[in-house]
C-alpha cells in the first residue's frame, strides 16, 4: 500500500495524538512527543506493526504525540494510512 495523498488523523489533546501521512518513497516515520524519552521506542515500534499489519511500503509518517496509548496510536494511525492511500473497501481482517 502506499500514500497517494496528504492525511490527518487524531487531535492535539491530552492523551491523543495527530498523525500526519503523505507521500513519500520509501517508509519514514518522525516522532515528535512530550515522553519520547521514555516511551519513544515504544511509539516507533507500534507504528511500525501497524503500518506492517496494512502492508505500506512507501510513505511519510508524521507523529504528534501527546501521551496517547498503544491502542489509539495504532488506531490513528490505520485511520490516516487509509485515508491517504485512498482505500474505499476495508479488509477489515488487518484491522485487528
Amino acid at each position: 500500500m502506499k500514500i497517494q495523498k496528504e492525511a490527518l488523523a487524531g487531535t492535539l489533546e491530552s492523551s491523543d495524538l495527530m498523525v500526519k501521512v503523505s507521500p513519500n518513497s520509501g517508509i519514514e516515520i518522525i516522532v515528535n512527543s512530550e515522553v519520547n524519552k521514555q516511551f519513544g521506542a515504544q511509539i516507533r515500534s507500534v507504528v511500525e506493526s501497524t503500518l506492517a499489519q496494512l502492508n505500506v511500503t512507501d510513505g511519510l509518517i508524521v507523529i504528534d504525540d501527546k501521551g496517547a496509548l498503544d491502542c489509539a496510536i495504532k488506531a490513528r494511525v490505520q485511520c490516516a494510512v487509509l485515508r491517504g492511500a485512498e482505500v474505499e473497501e476495508l479488509d477489515w481482517s488487518k484491522l485487528l
